[in-house]
């Protein structure tokens, strides 16, 4: 299983790897440049080490990198700020597991976010109360302060949405999140018109996937997939189980989840037609 850190030291080293080759460096040369050892420049491009956002600058100087968008990327996942988002969740270290830190990370770095949702609203979509609600459910005999902190994070997480540029989501909801009451029917009427206020934004696409659809490849359960600016090699997967989190980089499973996906979407009702469902399921709760 790997974890967000290490997909990320991965990736990055990767990238790094290719565009040392792309200027014609070898390993050694590219390190006698830095003034460094042959074995950093090793680690950094196998990923076994991690490396400072102003080393992977250094590097990307030494190769010719330009582009100010692969430059961002990449200082990114070495763990500086990006995309005008800044590493806000430092401050909850002491109420946040490492996989769900790793998963804002990921969040915050990401120029698109494709989920699959089948038993509760989207974390950036949700409203204060809904948010309250599904924490303590999830994880219970959170004292009053921890589940505050918890809380005000899901919330906090939302600025990804509204910063410049934001982040664009398409979101597939299967009905069940929709008539799942959580917290009372004033809760879920105030969530769903929640929903539909956010479908009409222009940087999240909203799908229903109504239960007449039937059993679909969705039915194994949830899932997200990040993609970032400039290469799509850096798009990661990511499955949430109880306990954990799964962080697939391959390309055969991202192609598998990517497809699976659009298969999700060609399924599901459209974004217009879907707001209009949720409007109506709004009106009868």
């Amino acid at each position: 299983m790997q974890h967000g850190p290490a997909v990320r030291r991965r990736k990055l080293g990767a990238e790094l790897r290719a565009l040392r080759a792309g200027s014609g460096l070898t390993s050694g040369e590219a390190a006698r440049l830095l003034g460094w050892h042959q074995s950093k420049v090793s680690r950094i491009e196998t990923g076994t080490s991690g490396v400072k956002p102003g080393d992977v600058e250094r590097l990307l100087d030494a190769y010719g990198v330009e582009d100010p968008e692969l430059r961002e990327l990449l200082v990114v996942l070495a763990g500086s700020k990006g995309n005008g988002r800044h590493h806000w969740w430092h401050a909850y270290r002491g109420v946040l597991p490492a996989t769900y830190r790793d998963f804002i990370s990921l969040e915050s770095g990401a120029s698109d976010m494709r989920t699959l949702e089948t038993s509760v609203v989207p974390g950036l979509l949700q409203t204060p109360e809904y948010a309250r609600a599904v924490t303590r459910a999830a994880v219970g005999g959170l004292e009053e302060s921890r589940l505050d902190a918890l809380v005000e994070v899901r919330l906090a997480r939302q600025d990804v949405l509204r910063s410049d540029p934001p982040l664009r989501l398409s979101a597939v909801l299967d009905e069940a999140v929709l008539r799942r009451e959580v917290e009372g029917p004033e809760v879920m009427a105030r969530q769903l018109g929640r929903l539909c206020e956010s479908a009409t934004l222009p940087q999240v696409r909203l799908q229903v996937l109504p239960f007449r659809a039937g059993a679909h490849i969705g039915v194994t359960g949830p899932f997200v997939i990040f993609s970032f600016p400039t290469t799509s090699d850096l798009d990661v997967v990511v499955l949430d189980h109880l306990t954990s989190s799964l962080y697939l980089e391959q390309k055969e499973d991202l192609q598998a989840y990517a497809e699976a996906f659009d298969a999700l979407q060609f399924h599901a009702l459209s974004p217009e037609d879907s707001l209009d469902y949720i409007a109506g399921i709004a009106d009868g709760a």
